[in-house]
């Protein structure tokens, strides 16, 4: 099993920045991609960026796109979500989220998440 923590969250003007950590433990070596979704009240928890396991290859939402980056440090077994230029609509739980290498099966873990407001 593995076990996924995020930090990082917390209230932040619009405009402004915050750095969200996801900060795996466990069978790490189980751990193929890994990224951060977020759900807002009365919505659908949705993608917002994805990070291969070597962090060559990265994906984003189209509303995040050229605001947040995603980043992992193998070494660290953390994963990363700097955002920035944050609007009131990013206002959302955060999670992280990591998914198995296929040749352990099918499996995927969740952080228990982090909440981000942006005041407008």
């Amino acid at each position: 099993q593995v076990q996924l923590v995020e930090s990082g969250g917390g209230l932040v003007e619009a405009g402004g920045s915050l750095r969200l950590s996801c900060k795996a433990s466990g069978n790490i070596f189980m751990i193929d991609s890994m990224g951060w979704y977020r759900q807002a009240p009365g919505k659908q928890r949705e993608l917002v960026a994805v990070i291969s396991r070597g962090g060559g290859n990265t994906n984003y939402a189209e509303s995040v796109k050229d605001r947040f980056t995603i980043s992992r440090d193998n070494a660290k077994n953390e994963v990363y979500l700097q955002m920035d230029s944050l609007k009131s609509e990013d206002t959302a739980v955060y999670y992280c989220k990591g998914v198995n290498l296929p040749r352990w099966g099918r499996g995927e873990y969740w952080g228990q998440g982090t909440q981000v407001t942006v005041s407008s």
